[in-house]
């Protein structure tokens, strides 16, 4: 599934997202549309998948569908959804839907004829277990099986023909008319795996990229992840112990489950797991996690670990949310507007990774393997041909130093700050990773790699595509202006920058330009001189990396 390694998923709760009302009123809103505002903010987050979930017309919370052929109407209509999709695949972003095919709402219309004509309906055979023997908890004269006895839910049965006749003729017009890359299958785990293979057939036959992605709790995910049922699968082992093992400071929990499931042998190690740290059934990451310093290194943990993170919606800036008794899942679903974003830290690291992450092939192909765990710290690799990436964190308080094996190469860069560079030396190399903070540390021989530059462009200019670049020589190249030359400059994507000053970087002595951005927040950056005067190939032409317009 390649464009599925090359993604970053953003994930909304249409209904919460949008303010709609909690019981269906009727009224035609296209509330939905309010999506195609967040456009920049998905370029800057290098967001390129939006997993929905569900649209389709429901009664309530969106999971107790009435008809699978129309969008909900709180949301809009099929027009106005289409028009969505349309624009979010103009500017590079795939669309997942929420398939619920498990069960359907009592005011799913099939379920109403039972309810009007009852043994003289014929869609009686339609619902699992469904008999005129007793009464139902709703007040039926009729009995029938309720998802985890939740009889508002109504358990469809996928193994009759016409009802599969009827979900996959639905599928096949989301296929056409909205033009979906693929499905989020919820509940999977309790699913009819006949159901399963044969949707996967289906779907495949007329997309062999199309993407199935099923809800897993708990065991084993292969039952349902492998080459005849699901292509993947949610990542709950992980969603736990990335926050716990933060939690406690005990990075040991966490990396006993990356080893478990995607070291080399591991069990998943086959499976593109579907990553995350928050959705719309947990507490939000932002009420889970006790120091809120560690949020970062969570969002780390989820960008370069195997598999595809998905963020869900408002957690990239620390929204907060938590269940209780009496407003249930509703707090984790919020109505969010463009005007609620901040800029914060956390939302700027997260940009980061993502720019990082798109960059280099190991941090989405790779293999996994640890290589130092301690309580605080927690150093693994990531490979793919000749590309190899260490991601080491921290959670202490204070910046920490350990060393470890590289098996090869003479330089570690830092890619993630874009200055920090530890010589390699036998093959071992001493590192310090700053406190409760992350390094992503490229293998090289020596020569710089190129830099995500996906945060040194302004939002409105922002289109997070990194240029190819080559070793070309350009034989009649501007001359470089001279080091340390105060004033305005240019970067090559269109950001412009004010030069600051020259500085020494602690550690290596290596000499730093210090710059400031003159757009959005002003933010002020270090780059190694060497690299903020250096040539960039951008289509075939030799450009300065920044150039000096004053």
């Amino acid at each position: 599934m390649y464009w599925v390694n090359e993604s970053v998923f953003y994930h909304i709760y249409p209904l919460g997202f949008t303010g709609a009302p909690r019981i269906n009123d009727g009224k035609l809103e296209y509330r939905l549309d309010k999506v195609l505002d967040f456009i920049p903010h998905f370029k800057e987050m290098n967001v390129n998948a939006i997993y929905f979930g569900p649209v389709f017309s429901s009664t309530t919370h969106g999971y107790d569908t009435n008809d699978y052929y129309n969008i909900d109407n709180r949301l809009g209509d099929n027009e106005s959804f289409a028009r969505i999709c349309k624009t979010l695949h103009e500017n590079g972003i795939k669309v997942v839907l929420d398939g619920v095919f498990n069960h359907v709402g009592r005011g799913f219309w099939a379920f109403e004829d039972v309810r009007r004509n009852l043994q003289s309906s014929p869609y009686c055979s339609w619902f699992r277990n469904l008999n005129f023997g007793g009464n139902s908890p709703w007040g039926d004269p009729f009995w029938y099986e309720g998802w985890e006895g939740n009889y508002d839910l109504v358990k469809l049965e996928l193994r009759h023909p016409d009802v599969k006749k009827h979900i996959f003729d639905a599928v096949a017009m989301w296929m056409d008319k909205f033009g979906i890359d693929g499905l989020r299958l919820d509940v999977a785990y309790c699913m009819d795996q006949d159901f399963l293979r044969d949707l996967k057939h289906f779907c495949k036959s007329r997309n062999s990229s199309f993407w199935l992605m099923g809800e897993i709790i708990h065991g084993d995910y292969a039952r349902l992840a492998n080459p005849d049922l699901l292509d993947s699968c949610t990542n709950y082992e992980c969603y736990k112990g990335i926050y716990s093992s933060h939690n406690d400071h005990n990075y040991f929990e966490i990396a006993h489950s990356l080893n478990r499931q995607f070291a080399n042998g591991g069990i998943y190690h086959n499976i593109y797991t579907y990553n995350f740290v928050d959705n719309h059934d947990v507490n939000r990451l932002a009420s889970t996690i006790r120091e809120p310093e560690n949020l970062k290194n969570c969002f780390s943990t989820l960008y370069f670990m195997p598999g595809v993170p998905s963020v869900y919606y408002g957690s990239e800036w620390g929204i907060k949310g938590q269940k209780n008794r009496t407003e249930h899942d509703y707090p984790l679903r919020p109505c969010v507007n463009v005007s609620d974003i901040e800029k914060n830290e956390l939302f700027r690291h997260i940009c980061r990774l993502g720019a990082v992450r798109r960059k280099y092939k190991a941090l989405k192909y790779g293999s996994f393997m640890n290589i130092v765990i301690k309580n605080e710290q927690l150093v693994f690799r990531r490979r793919f041909e000749d590309e190899t990436v260490y991601i080491a964190l921290n959670l202490s308080d204070e910046d920490y130093s350990l060393g470890f094996n590289t098996e090869g190469g003479s330089s570690l860069f830092d890619v993630f700050d874009g200055r920090t560079v530890y010589d390699v030396k036998g093959g071992h190399a001493e590192i310090n990773i700053p406190a409760r903070g992350t390094r992503v540390l490229v293998l090289t021989d020596g020569e710089a790699p190129e830099y995500p530059e996906g945060d040194e462009t302004s939002p409105a200019e922002a289109t997070n595509e990194v240029p190819e670049m080559t070793d070309s020589v350009c034989e009649e190249r501007k001359p470089l202006p001279p080091t340390g030359a105060p004033g305005r400059y240019r970067h090559f994507k269109g950001g412009e920058y004010e030069f600051i000053c020259l500085a020494k970087d602690s550690e290596t002595s290596e000499e730093l330009v210090i710059y400031k951005a003159l757009y959005g927040d002003g933010g002020i950056w270090a780059r190694p001189s060497a690299i903020f005067y250096q040539y960039v190939n951008v289509d075939g032409k030799e450009v300065p990396r920044f150039e000096k317009i004053d």
